[in-house]
């Protein structure tokens, strides 16, 4: 994802991180600056053992979401993973028929190593090859046999 992600740990709007009482939780998301959030991700999740009620998230989204690019109950790095995913889900993997594909290793930005094997699992049943790596350097993953037309 090209936007930041921010992680929203619900502890810190806990009584004394570990007891939601509704009015004071209300209070202190009515007076979060969302703004501050504009065009993010949002991750939401609890860094404590509390007992949060499915509410709670809900009422985070209601807010959050006039400000927010997406926001979810996750981790951040639960939530980079589910964002690649949805993104891996959405390439037109077809346009790859009969092709020799590289996957490139390296990124100036973290991948999850989930993304790789999802990515692999969409292109199998259309690269005529999937190796992983710089082109100087690959690590060949899949190669698809060869048919041979034999005469009846």
């Amino acid at each position: 994802p090209a936007e930041l992600i921010i992680g929203f740990d619900l502890k810190d709007y806990l009584f004394q991180g570990l007891i939601l009482r509704e009015k004071e939780f209300r209070d202190q998301l009515k007076n979060t600056d969302w703004i501050s959030f504009e065009g993010k991700h949002l991750a939401v999740y609890c860094s404590t053992d509390a007992i949060i009620p499915v509410w709670a998230y809900m009422l985070v989204a209601v807010l959050a979401s006039p400000h927010v690019k997406s926001v979810r109950q996750a981790t951040p790095d639960q939530l980079l993973t589910q964002l690649f995913d949805q993104a891996i889900q959405g390439i037109d993997v077809e346009k790859f028929q009969g092709e020799r594909i590289v996957i490139k290793g390296c990124s100036d930005k973290p991948v999850p190593p989930s993304a790789y094997l999802t990515l692999t699992n969409r292109l199998m049943p259309f690269a005529q090859s999937i190796m992983y790596g710089e082109p100087c350097s690959t690590v060949p993953l899949f190669k698809r046999p060869r048919l041979i037309n034999r005469p009846d």
